[in-house]
């Protein structure tokens, strides 16, 4: 029984879909002005988790994430850097697509953009005029009549009345009630516009994604994500827009993850200490920031620290290292080897996709049982425990640790059986995205981050014949010589192994 928190009843639920078998699922995407931030990255990372792990159980999952690609931050940008709006959106989602990529993110089946979706924005604005939710206001702009709407704050628990204390009405009272909101905003000169029935113009934030997600999804779907701090008022305003233009309840399940904290500070530009991904990138492997992420529940605040990152990095090699020298026989990524690096990833097929998924839990044993001793059996439940419980990943990724070290238990006594564990170690590690490379390749790194591979084994040759010849400081020299650049030396009676630390 998969149990979701739902932001609107305050409470975990046990998640029906609509239609048996099927999950639609929308999440406001980015704002694309400039680089993904670790925010980004934490919504883009939670919610492919959430994906992945609801078509691992067999749901055909329609995933829409959609792109603001027109707003006043971009004009702004745009204006400030002497460029058109669309190259410079087209730029940054480029880069964004870059990054998910990096971080294993699998590609939406839909991404649809704002500018791309202005009829249906304006159809959706037509009909809130027509249903009594919507006027024009004294400067020509269109505003969404918050007053109309019975059960306006039901999502974040605002109360109206105290929302109005301290607002006001614009000089020109162009809006009727301070809490109104506006749909349509009448062109600057300058700025970008589209034709409309109340003359040029471009649309306001919110019914952007009210317009997206009920032409992707219909009315009435299942889940809708996105980061704690929209909830108000964008998903607040979503609601009231979408059920007040079609008469039907619009999600049955609100999903937030949490804020992003740095050094336990509020991550923001003006303290200094706002990272975009690809700086981060610079310094962390991208499965170790992957692995950060998951480390934390999507609903608690995640703090962003070098400590924090270092010990994911170390806890990820532990993982690799379990799996180090089980050669390729483990076969498990034929099920899950989804490869989140295709620069072509905008167009892979939705359906297979799916197909590649692992496997769901046989219903008969409500666990993985894939290996033929039962010995994983204990550790198959238990992972599906934790990510039935409102998606726990830190619960799931120690049920990954606890499993790393039955097989190194196993390796020297059973190797059916640590083939087996590990196999079923790699499996539950794709549904979160992780443990998608070689072990040898992961643990040796890259020449980009100190020395080659050949200078290593080069060194580690001459390391070897000083201890032939018992020239034990020689040795010695070289090993600290080879842990000065990171490099972790493994001996054992089959030889000498390195990684990098």
């Amino acid at each position: 029984m998969l149990k979701i928190h739902n932001t609107l009843t305050r409470q975990k639920e046990e998640f029906i879909p609509i239609e048996p078998g099927k999950v639609r699922l929308y999440v406001c995407g980015m704002t694309v002005y400039d680089y993904c931030h670790l925010g980004h990255a934490r919504v883009m990372v939670a919610f492919d988790t959430v994906v992945r792990y609801l078509r691992h159980l067999g749901y055909a999952v329609t995933y829409v994430r959609n792109i603001t690609d027109i707003d006043d931050k971009i004009i702004k940008r745009a204006n400030a850097n002497g460029e058109a709006t669309d190259a410079l959106t087209a730029r940054f989602i480029d880069a964004m697509h870059e990054d998910e990529r990096a971080l294993g993110v699998l590609p939406p089946d839909h991404e649809p953009r704002a500018t791309a979706s202005i009829a249906e924005i304006i159809h959706m604005i037509e009909r809130l005029i027509e249903r009594g939710y919507a006027y024009i206001g004294g400067n020509g702009d269109v505003f969404y009549s918050v007053g109309k709407f019975e059960g306006y704050g039901q999502l974040s628990g605002k109360n109206i009345d105290e929302l109005r204390v301290g607002e006001r009405v614009d000089v020109d009272e162009a809006k009727r009630d301070p809490l109104d909101f506006v749909l349509w905003k009448m062109a600057k000169p300058g700025e970008p516009f589209w034709e409309s029935p109340w003359g040029q113009g471009r649309p306001g934030w919110h019914i952007e994604c009210s317009a997206m997600s009920t032409c992707c999804l219909g009315h009435h779907f299942d889940i809708h994500g996105g980061g704690m701090d929209l909830q108000f008022p964008h998903h607040e305003n979503e609601i009231a827009q979408s059920e007040g233009a079609t008469g039907e309840k619009f999600v049955n399940l609100w999903m937030h993850n949490g804020f992003v904290r740095v050094n336990e500070e509020k991550m923001s530009k003006s303290l200094g200490n706002f990272f975009t991904v690809r700086e981060i990138l610079t310094r962390y492997r991208p499965e170790a920031i992957r692995f950060f992420i998951l480390n934390s529940h999507y609903r608690s605040p995640l703090n962003y620290c070098d400590e924090n990152l270092d010990e994911a990095h170390a806890a990820l090699t532990r993982l690799y290292t379990a799996l180090r020298g089980l050669g390729n026989s483990i076969e498990i990524n034929r099920h899950s080897g989804m490869d989140c690096r295709n620069p072509d990833h905008r167009e892979v097929n939705p359906a297979a996709i799916r197909d590649l998924t692992v496997p769901a839990f046989p219903a008969e044993t409500t666990g993985m049982n894939l290996d033929s001793t039962g010995l994983g059996d204990g550790f198959a439940v238990r992972f599906e425990e934790a990510m039935q419980d409102d998606f726990n990943t830190p619960q799931a990724l120690s049920v990954l640790f606890d499993l790393a070290r039955e097989i190194n238990r196993q390796k020297s006594t059973d190797e059916s059986a640590t083939m087996e564990l590990a196999a079923l170690l790699k499996s539950l590690a794709s549904v979160l995205g992780l443990l998608g490379e070689n072990p040898e390749d992961y643990l040796r790194g890259s020449a980009e981050d100190g020395l080659t591979a050949e200078a290593i084994e080069e060194l580690i040759q001459k390391r070897l014949e000083a201890r032939k010849a018992k020239n034990w400081k020689e040795s010695d020299r070289i090993r600290d010589e080879l842990k000065a650049q990171g490099i972790i030396l493994e001996d054992s009676a089959q030889g000498t192994r390195w990684r990098r630390g």
